[in-house]
């Protein structure tokens, strides 16, 4: 079942810190499962936290970016680890 995207005013209003990768995705208008894809490449359009296996949407970084239409790419999810 495809949601409507959330307004940036519904999500400053309802959202706390941070935002599942479910939910952020609805935000933008596209699947959960293609959410995790883009989180994955790290290409997710907004900053995302990896804290462990679990992976949380930055709300204010969502909202700039609903609200600008550039995108705010991880630096660090795209590096991985460094081979010795």
């Amino acid at each position: 079942m495809q949601h409507e995207p959330s307004s940036p005013e519904r999500i400053r209003a309802t959202w706390s810190g941070t935002a599942s990768v479910e939910d952020a995705a609805q935000a933008f208008g596209m699947s959960r499962s293609k959410g995790y894809d883009l989180v994955q490449r790290g290409e997710f359009p907004c900053r995302v936290l990896l804290i462990g296996r679990t992976a949380r949407v930055v709300t204010a970084s969502l909202l700039r970016v609903l609200e600008s239409g550039e995108p705010e790419y991880n630096g660090a999810a795209s590096t991985g680890t460094n081979p010795s």
